[in-house]
């Protein structure tokens, strides 16, 4: 049914259920599309974090992302699917805006992301990228539950 399908990564074990989740779809015969957004860094404006290299915490970042992409690759090309696998910047665009934005240039049939659930403050902290895709996206998404919710 789904030929193609779009799988954010953030190194959570949310994310990874989402992976899983993909993956059931996939079988072997979709292509899935392994996907990490390395959110802006904005440095901080203030006394005493002159010494902060944000370039170089950018680069952490990279590679943190390039990591979790491999690993998740791996998991993927074991159960046989179809994987490739995406790095992105997001420039000053939320994550979800970046995520929709490749969904619909590479072009996906479907997303599969996983949702933290986060509530109260630490929601309004953090925001829900999740919700974010769920509201913009021009493709159909499947929310993946943590374990914990």
């Amino acid at each position: 049914m789904y030929q193609r399908i779009l799988v954010p990564i953030d190194g959570s074990d949310t994310a990874e259920r989402a992976l899983r989740e993909a993956l059931k779809l996939a079988g072997d015969k979709a292509q899935l599309r392994l996907l990490h957004v390395v959110e802006e860094i904005y440095p901080l404006d203030a006394e005493g974090y002159a010494f902060i290299d944000y370039a170089a915490l950018r680069d952490v970042a990279r590679s943190s992302g390039e990591r979790l992409l491999a690993k998740a690759g791996e998991m993927a090309s074991q159960a046989g699917a179809a994987v490739d696998t995406l790095l992105l910047e997001a420039e000053g665009e939320r994550v979800a805006s970046v995520i929709d934005r490749e969904a619909g240039n590479w072009p996906a049939d479907l997303i599969v992301i996983g949702s933290h659930g986060r509530t109260g403050f630490s929601r309004m902290l953090f925001g829900s990228v999740a919700e974010g895709v769920v509201r913009g996206a021009s493709v159909p998404v499947l929310l993946v539950r943590g374990d914990d919710q």
